[in-house]
């Protein structure tokens, strides 16, 4: 009786134990959510990237303009070292606005409908492009056509993203597809042009871009996205005119590479200074809009990091380091660049965290690591994260960026906001500023920043001695 008691006794204590360091780890988390909720220093950010540098893509002046205003922005906050990453990045140029026309004689129609060029597709000629239309609802089912039916035509691309699926993520990869090889597959039965229904998950008249592949065996043709109303359009207006035409015109150009930069910050590391927790998001964004979900908002996210941490005082253990990736959008370049020269560093990277899901209410962490630090994650942070509902660790997967350092680095981890609107915005005219809200922006600041502060802590369960996360 006395043994079981004092077993009791023991269990009561530990328990006790651990409970007392989830309420520490717990009220510095509250804090974090509270100043970053408080001080809405994120989003004043986020107004000045979005209004001075923009429609910011790579290899262009206003890409130019966001590396500098960030790396000047960090410097403010306190960051022990801010650097600049040289990257070469290719040069797209839009060109002039792009039009579109729904022809047909038969339905007595001559109508307008939004469309634009997708990332690194070649222009029309002057005149544009007018050509019949086949359409198909995914590239395979080319190959059971007849190539004859094909040949001189525009291939429309009408594939919806699939409505029913829960997590918009998953949705859109099963159709992403059809964009980016769209045009290397219609080229090959002799197509020449595409158009592609907007990889998007709302019915209205926005285009969504995005890139698009060629290749140099085979002809290279026009590529247009056309808002998902305006593919509704056009198939129903095939339905009742399989002759009808479709025109488009486009001016883009692909220019020699330039010189850009990843902006890189960081706090160095107080006792274990060369295991580091990369942070980052990409500054880049497509050239229609002013990239705010996409990735204005990851870029905020990361960058909070260093401020929270440096005004609540917080002395990190490893050195944290935010990585503002150029060119994620049409190359990731500046993620090849980082990931080179971090695998000659010599130091230990134990966990990288991307944000690139848009600036909406945050749920949790998507994974891409070994099973062994899932359990550890969801046994020891999920309990304290839930509390601020962010505890979500359900759902696999990081990101472009960070993908790269996967050979080295053990936890790859995505914040992952609530999904249901960001593909309303995502590659579209309307992804402004006007278009995030202050406390669902800061909140992701502070999910971020409460799961680098506990990885910091504790590590990512790989090895618990010492400094609790490397090998001590």
């Amino acid at each position: 009786m006395k043994r079981i008691s004092l077993l009791l006794l023991i269990f009561v204590a530990i328990s006790s134990i651990k409970s007392v360091g989830q309420n520490v780890d717990s009220l510095q988390i509250a804090k974090l959510f509270s100043t970053a909720l408080k001080d809405n220093e994120g989003y004043k950010v986020l107004y000045q990237l979005c209004k001075r540098a923009g429609p910011r893509i790579s290899g262009s002046s206003l890409s130019d303009t966001a590396v500098n205003m960030m790396a000047k922005v960090l410097n403010q906050w306190g960051a022990d070292t801010v650097w600049l990453q040289e990257c070469m990045v290719p040069k797209w140029v839009r060109g002039e606005k792009e039009q579109a026309k729904i022809i047909s004689s038969t339905l007595k129609m001559n109508e307008v409908v939004p469309v634009c060029a997708l990332g690194g597709s070649i222009g029309t000629s002057a005149s544009g492009l007018k050509a019949n239309v086949i359409e198909v609802f995914a590239i395979g089912e080319l190959k059971n056509l007849n190539p004859a039916d094909i040949k001189g035509k525009i291939v429309f691309y009408n594939g919806p993203m699939p409505p029913e699926s829960i997590f918009t993520f998953h949705a859109y990869g099963k159709t992403v597809g059809q964009r980016w090889a769209s045009a290397i597959e219609a080229a090959r039965y002799g197509a020449v042009g595409v158009v592609v229904r907007s990889v998007a998950s709302h019915v209205d008249s926005h285009p969504h871009t995005g890139s698009m592949a060629y290749n140099d065996t085979i002809a290279k043709i026009p590529s247009v996205a056309i808002s998902t109303e305006g593919a509704e359009k056009l198939s129903a207006a095939l339905k009742k005119d399989k002759n009808l035409q479709f025109w488009f015109k486009t001016s883009c150009e692909t220019h020699p590479d330039v010189l850009s930069h990843n902006v890189i910050a960081e706090i160095k590391g107080s006792k274990f200074p060369n295991e580091v927790i990369v942070v980052g998001g990409h500054l880049d964004a497509w050239d229609m809009a002013e990239g705010a979900h996409d990735d204005g908002a990851g870029v905020v996210h990361s960058m909070e990091v260093i401020r929270l941490f440096k005004v609540l005082g917080i002395k990190p253990q490893r050195t944290i380091r935010v990585v503002l990736f150029m060119n994620e959008e049409n190359g990731t370049r500046g993620a090849k660049a980082y990931a080179n020269w971090a695998k000659t560093s010599g130091e230990e990277h134990i966990a990288a965290i991307e944000s690139d899901a848009g600036g909406f209410t945050p749920r949790g962490f998507t994974l891409d690591c070994p099973e062994a630090v899932k359990y550890y994650l969801r046994n020891k942070f999920a309990p304290i994260l839930n509390y601020f509902s962010v505890g979500d660790f359900l759902h696999n997967g990081s990101g472009a960026d960070i993908g790269y350092l996967k050979d080295i680095c053990p936890l790859l981890s995505g914040l992952s906001p609530d999904s249901q609107r960001y593909f309303d915005y995502h590659h579209a005219e309307i992804d402004v500023f006007e278009a995030v809200n202050d406390r669902e922006l800061e909140l992701g600041s502070a999910a971020v920043a409460s799961f680098v502060f506990l990885l910091d802590k504790y590590g990512n369960g790989m090895e618990r001695t010492g400094g609790g996360g490397g090998n001590h």
